[in-house]
């Protein structure tokens, strides 16, 4: 069994069809199926078992399919590190980051497009939740992710933390020169509040924070994306909290953003990335310009 039978095994695990895989690999469905028998007939073994149109793994099948995801994936990653020897800066940088986080990313992409223009962005924005998953999938090598975290299988440098503010609808302000305000006046206004797909998120510090003061919060909404949260605060549904640095990257005319005064709250975000996977040229320029305080203000954990 050679590497480019795994790949067919791979496929045709992925597309429960001898069709579907043939098509994505570019060849017809008869030398696919006869790549199929032979592996069973070298192996000894059913790999699959035909349910109508579709295919099923037999356990035999299973543990090669999981198997053969870690040798592809180990196998592509040699091959991406043996020619990137001696080579320039160059190639695919994948990334991800929350919107709360976007700002991190500015200067950042700038400063490689000057320095590094061979290397291509593919900037993905979603969750913490979702951005770990990416990563596990080997779909992004970096990502900015708001914790608290589990970090056990990453290698990650912690940001600099920053204040948590109140944003409510300009409208809404009946002292314009009011420019912080507490958690106490906070908790009579309802509240639309980040929330993690899956996990401990932004919303559960606040509610904690909240306890802390005695009070409880109106919540009016929880939703993963601060984007559509600011829009629900701009059309006067409710108020947020949020990290400063999310409101950087979002307009803000129709909001009306104060320091809370008489809380610590503070976000905390850190560039993460799997501890057993090869990362690019360009990944570890990346993440070096995260260590380098002078230039970016980063600090590692």
């Amino acid at each position: 069994m050679d590497v480019r039978q795994l790949r067919y095994f791979q496929t045709i695990a992925k597309e429960k069809q001898i069709s579907r895989a043939a098509k994505r690999l570019h060849m017809a469905q008869p030398p696919l199926s006869q790549q199929l028998k032979t592996m069973e007939q070298e192996l000894g073994v059913k790999l699959v078992e035909r349910n109508g149109r579709s295919i099923e793994l037999t356990p035999a099948g299973k543990l090669l399919y999981e198997r053969a995801e870690t040798l592809l994936r180990q196998f592509d990653e040699t091959i991406r590190e043996v020619k990137e020897t001696g080579d320039g800066v160059k190639g695919v940088l994948s990334l991800g980051s929350a919107i709360s986080s976007f700002s991190y990313l500015l200067e950042r992409v700038r400063y490689f497009r000057e320095h590094y223009p061979n290397v291509i962005f593919r900037l993905r924005e979603s969750d913490t939740f979702r951005l770990v998953q990416s990563l596990e999938n080997r779909e992004i090598e970096l990502a900015i992710v708001q914790l608290p975290l589990d970090l056990d299988d990453f290698y990650y440098i912690c940001l600099p933390t920053e204040p948590f503010v109140f944003v409510m609808p300009k409208k809404w302000a009946t002292n314009p020169a009011q420019m912080s305000i507490s958690m106490q006046e906070i908790a009579e206004y309802p509240l639309l509040l980040m929330r993690r797909l899956q996990g401990k998120g932004m919303n559960d510090v606040i509610i904690e924070e909240f306890k802390r003061h005695g009070y409880t919060p109106n919540i009016a909404c929880e939703c993963p994306d601060a984007a559509m949260l600011l829009w629900l605060v701009s059309a006067g549904v409710g108020a947020t909290i949020l990290p400063k640095s999310a409101l950087l990257t979002l307009p803000t005319p129709e909001l009306k953003i104060m320091d809370i005064d008489d809380s610590p709250l503070q976000s905390e975000l850190a560039v993460i990335w799997l501890k057993d996977r090869y990362l690019s040229k360009s990944a570890m320029h990346f993440i070096d310009t995260f260590r380098s305080e002078s230039a970016f203000k980063g600090k590692s954990c």
